[in-house]
């Protein structure tokens, strides 16, 4: 099986498929992640979220682009009751929580214009067309899956947040109830946001998710 790998938003994608990606949809996921990096990434002093943060841009007049992310992590703010926020405690504007799940839903839209079935892995989060098996890797023993979970046309969309890789990376809202959290989703976007708010919102927000959205939730 064709295996692609790319390096981005300091992680790794790979792209596998039963049939090469074409050469031009390539360049164009490429392309796509590059512009996300320019634009959004906090580890480049270029970017446009860095100037926005710098105070070298005011956000009100930031891109069209920027602006939609910034709402849309506002409103998933709201419904996750302040578990998932767009705001450091130190006040920056981070969207990395909604870019990374915007990026692969739009490498998902090309891929899905030229291949009949492929997998896109980046860092924690997965998506896929057809039917795949997707593991969930233990945190103490990362040789080991504490389960499988099946991707389809249905429920397309996997990711985990946890804390065995990088640490306390999120901003933590409630008591630390979880070190680990998976979540599937028909979407990555609902995925992604939910498996963060969780780790950040402890059992409180994994009870309110379970209530409020159609989603599987594995918290460890």
């Amino acid at each position: 099986m064709p295996v692609v790998t790319l390096d981005t938003m300091g992680t790794v994608a790979s792209i596998r498929s039963f049939e090469p990606v074409p050469a031009d949809a390539l360049a164009g996921i490429r392309h796509l992640l590059d512009d996300v990096e320019a634009r959004f990434s906090l580890h480049r002093d270029d970017s446009e979220l860095s100037r926005v943060r710098d105070g070298a841009l005011a956000l009100p007049v930031a891109s069209p682009q920027l602006r939609d992310t910034y709402a849309r992590a506002l409103e998933w703010r709201r419904r996750t009751d302040g578990a998932f926020t767009p705001h450091r405690p130190d006040g920056v504007v981070d969207l990395s929580g909604l870019v990374k799940a915007d990026a692969i839903a739009a490498v998902g839209e090309v891929l899905d214009g030229c291949l009949e079935g492929w997998l896109l892995t980046v860092g924690g989060d997965v998506l896929g067309r057809g039917t795949w098996s997707v593991g969930v890797v233990h945190p103490d023993d990362r040789g080991r899956y504490v389960t499988v979970v099946r991707l389809d046309d249905a429920r397309r969309a996997v990711a985990t947040s946890g804390t065995a890789e990088r640490g306390e990376h999120i901003w933590r809202s409630a008591p630390a109830d979880f070190r680990q959290v998976t979540v599937a989703a028909a979407d990555i976007e609902t995925a992604d946001v939910l498996a963060t708010a969780i780790l950040a919102g402890g059992r409180t927000t994994h009870d309110q998710v379970l209530r409020d959205h159609p989603v599987e939730v594995l918290a460890l």
